[in-house]
């Protein structure tokens, strides 16, 4: 009997050159260079459904036969997507082994084919899926999240480095360079909203200008002779449409993950998620022209959530001192290329960003740790802080130079002016501050609901990019015909003088009067929010305030997941302000000796109510309200009670805005917690099982075969092997899948050492960061197919490892705050038993 090609091969590693030519010439053995590996189905046990993929002993197909029950499973077998590059479905390319889990698995092979092609020295393969549950995961998405590498690789090559550098000089110099680039970022942070602001409001005053100068030449009069209303309303279509739609083309078409305000993307992407695209120079570009048109155009929205989001991209291209869109490389903070480093910078820049727009520094530093950051330390709070309170105030000094002011009182982007009377309350008022926090957490609630249920339709039928574009205009068409159709039908007339609003229109008003509900619609709407804060008792009717809070309502609700750049804390904040307003405008008509009911004092708890209960923020976002308002401390006890009653009404029935998006785009997020069903459960009963091994001297052919075939990210090294069985060896370390690519492309073969030993230090991978070339754009050289990769110096020699009788709530813990990427299962003699990613804990 011909003995297998893997047999001869087996002396690749622990043979010398010579040994393995003379086993090579003692054994003959036929076979075509690349041999098919035909699928068979194997019987393990009554529970595991195998599928082995077995190698070709000979040349003709009479020697290996698929049998008609196997063909029936095989053609029943359902094919997963492994498009996902995150290692979170462990195949093995060994010989397969019953799982420990106790969970049903299915086998597939590793291509949709059935078959593989290898060359003659290449071990068969053996591929194994995750659970059931998910495969119907994977289906369902598209698989595009990877994990982020936050552990740092402390191989060989690291410590070298490290000693090199355990100078107090050298530490002190790092410090240095950390608050350098933290301060850069408040700098350009503020300079990119200094623009962004700039440009609105230029567009934005000459497109009311042109707006009032319309409607005031088109009023018909009484005697017949005028204008015509619909030349205006043409106009403002137009001017509405035009902008809407030009950010809609940028978006669809040149960078999409620019759509929405980007927190959800950056909150997850500080959770270790890594988001295709998010923090590039186009994204950061296209999102600043995006948020801009956005504006201009008259969408419920805002331009304050998409600067934490511009902070976050401008931290990262910051931090790295290189640019990989420019091919520009200035050499310098080299240490901090990993993603450890660089998820620091990232929630300095979403602080800045929050600072900026709000004129927040304190506040951007809260929502920073409440909303964006899982991981904290004490230095990241100072030099976060820092980064806030430099970038509120480069942008006070910009825009307050720019307006003309003498004292630096332009704080940030959302300004809503300070009230003229220190804000006061009844303690009798606490019960209908409870009321607008309940209500408004029921408000919340169903405007999640209702969201939710249209992007779903959205994502199901809106499929094609020019139906994206269409419908965004469309939109922008809807807010403008029910402004119109408002202004025209409600008589809402105003003395002039008592508005402080910029484009006071007649309309069918008398002399010295103006359109009360105009005023809400020709500003933007951060302008209209400050109107309901500080306008006098009196401007607008109570049927004025009900129609514009339910059609601002169900408008914003309907913006929020155009493929536009936009944010919703504005309209949210809007909402809640007409709808705080309109309540002391109730009881005001009810009980008129109540001189207690300052409208802008109930505008402010109702703006505050509102957003608790659509983005279930409490601590963060009064203390953004209160910088921003400039209210005394003692209006804390209020805010915080009615941010609290809204959160936690809202939370009865759905999540937090932001969590929502997270789901629907099915972003393997972590929680805080490990969820319910997985209490009481073992490391064994959630780990994928069997895992690709490398021996710690592997064939240089197999990696790349292996790299090839299968799209994961981690790969144990192991020792004491036991014939082919590397699944079952002895854990030495762990080498990452951008780490292999980087040997192979370098050509750091053991044969070869004498070449690069030297010259090959930490840099060496480090100046590829972050776009690692892929192994689809490498062709291997056929002289060094026979070549042998040593991981001892590339691999981390110190893997997090955990028993397989572990509790799943501990191992959690543990993964969570270390934020790692893989978690290695092991048996009682340090074997591999099985791995664990943050799918596993989200998934089975």
């Amino acid at each position: 009997m011909k003995p297998k090609v893997d047999e001869v091969l087996l002396v690749d590693d622990t043979s010398s050159d010579e040994e393995q030519e003379a086993a090579k010439n003692n054994i003959k053995v036929q076979t075509e260079t690349d041999e098919e590996l035909l699928c068979t189905d194997r019987k393990i046990n009554k529970d595991v459904n195998t599928l082995a993929c077995i190698n070709s002993e000979s040349d003709t197909e009479d020697e290996v036969k698929l049998s008609k029950s196997n063909k029936k499973d095989v053609d029943t077998l359902v094919h997963i997507d492994t498009s996902d590059s995150e290692s979170d479905s462990y195949h093995n390319l060994d010989k397969e082994k019953p799982s420990t889990s106790g969970v049903r698995r299915r086998h597939l092979p590793c291509d949709s084919s059935n078959s593989m092609h290898l060359e003659d020295h290449s071990p068969s393969f053996h591929v194994r899926s995750r659970t059931t549950a998910i495969e119907n995961v994977q289906r369902n998405s598209n698989s595009i999240y990877e994990s982020l590498d936050y552990e740092v690789c402390e191989n060989k090559l690291y410590r070298n480095a490290q000693r090199k550098s355990q100078t107090r000089r050298f530490h002190l110099q790092r410090d240095i360079l950390r608050w350098i680039i933290f301060i850069k970022i408040g700098v350009i942070t503020a300079l990119v909203a200094c623009v962004i602001d700039i440009i609105i409001e230029a567009l934005s005053t000459r497109k009311y200008e042109l707006l009032k100068k319309s409607v005031d030449a088109n009023v018909p009069i009484s005697t017949g002779m005028g204008g015509d209303l619909v030349i205006p309303y043409l106009l403002w279509m137009t001017v509405s449409v035009i902008p809407v739609a030009l950010g809609a083309t940028l978006v669809t078409y040149i960078e999409p993950i620019t759509a929405g305000s980007g927190i959800p993307q950056v909150k997850a992407y500080l959770n270790g998620v890594k988001i295709p695209r998010i923090v590039r120079i186009k994204t950061l570009a296209v999102k600043a022209i995006g948020v801009i048109t956005s504006v201009v155009g008259g969408l419920a929205g805002g331009k304050e959530g998409p600067m934490i989001h511009a902070g976050a991209v401008v931290a990262a291209g910051i931090s790295q001192g290189k640019s990989t869109s420019f091919n520009i490389d200035s050499g310098i903070y080299q240490a901090f290329r990993n993603d450890h480093e660089k998820r620091d910078f990232v929630l300095g820049g979403s602080a800045a960003g929050v600072a900026a727009a709000f004129g927040s520094p304190i506040g951007g530093m809260l929502f920073s740790l409440e909303e964006a950051a899982s991981f904290w330390n004490q230095n990241l709070i100072w030099r976060t802080l820092i980064a806030s309170i430099i970038s509120s105030f480069t942008l006070n000094i910009v825009l307050s130079a720019y307006h003309g002011l003498n004292n630096f009182t332009f704080t940030g982007l959302f300004n809503l002016g300070q009230f003229d009377q220190p804000l006061t309350f009844e303690y009798f008022e606490l019960p209908i501050f409870l009321l607008l926090g309940v209500s408004c957490g029921l408000l919340g609630a169903i405007w999640n609901s209702i969201n939710t249920k249209i992007n779903r339709f959205r994502s199901r039928f809106i499929k094609f990019k020019f139906a994206k574009v269409v419908e965004a205009a469309f939109v922008a068409l809807m807010g403008v015909t029910l402004a119109c159709t408002s202004i025209y039908f409600i008589n809402d007339c105003r003395q002039l003088g008592n508005d402080p609003t910029d484009y006071p229109v007649q309309l069918f008003c008398d002399d010295n009067e103006y359109n009360a509900v105009a005023a809400l619609w020709f500003q933007t709407p951060e302008a209209t929010v400050r109107a309901l804060f500080h306008d006098p008792p009196g401007s607008h009717k109570i049927l004025t305030l009900t129609i514009f809070t339910i059609i601002y309502y169900f408008l914003s609700c309907f913006t929020f997941g155009l493929n536009v750049s936009l944010g919703v804390f504005i309209p949210t904040a809007l909402v809640g302000a007409a709808w705080g307003r309109l309540v002391a405008a109730i009881f005001y008509y009810l009980f008129p000796q109540a001189h207690f009911l300052n409208p802008g004092k109930y505008a402010l708890i109702g703006a505050a109510a509102n957003l608790g209960g659509v983005l279930r923020m409490t601590i963060s976002l009064s203390v953004i309200l209160m910088e921003t308002t400039g209210v005394e401390t003692s209006f804390f006890f209020p805010l915080i009670l009615t941010l609290i009653s809204a959160k936690w009404v809202g939370d009865y029935f759905n999540d937090g805005l932001y969590d929502i998006q997270v789901k629907i785009n099915n972003v393997p997020m972590l929680p805080w917690e490990p969820q319910p069903k997985y209490m009481g459960l073992k490391a064994a009963q959630i780990m994928s099982s069997p895992v690709i091994c490398f021996r710690l001297r592997e064939n240089a052919k197999y990696v790349f075969d292996v790299l090839k075939k299968c799209n994961h990210n981690g790969f144990p090294i192991v020792e004491d092997v036991n014939e082919r069985e590397r699944t079952r060896g002895r854990v030495s370390g762990i080498i990452l899948r951008s780490q292999l690519i980087v040997i192979l492309l370098k050509s750091l073969y053991d044969e070869k050492k004498r070449f690069w030993q030297k010259e090959t230090t930490i840099q060496t991978f480090t100046n590829l960061y972050p776009r690692f070339p892929s192994i689809n754009d490498f062709k291997m050289n056929d002289d060094y197919v026979d070549f042998t990769i040593n991981f001892d110096i590339f691999m981390n020699p110190s893997p997090v490892r955990v028993s397989e009788h572990d509790s799943v709530p501990k191992i959690f813990n543990k993964f969570r705050a270390l934020g790692l990427r893989h978690m290695i299962v092991i048996d009682r003699e340090n074997r591999v038993s099985g791995i664990i990613t943050r799918k596993d804990f989200l998934y089975k």
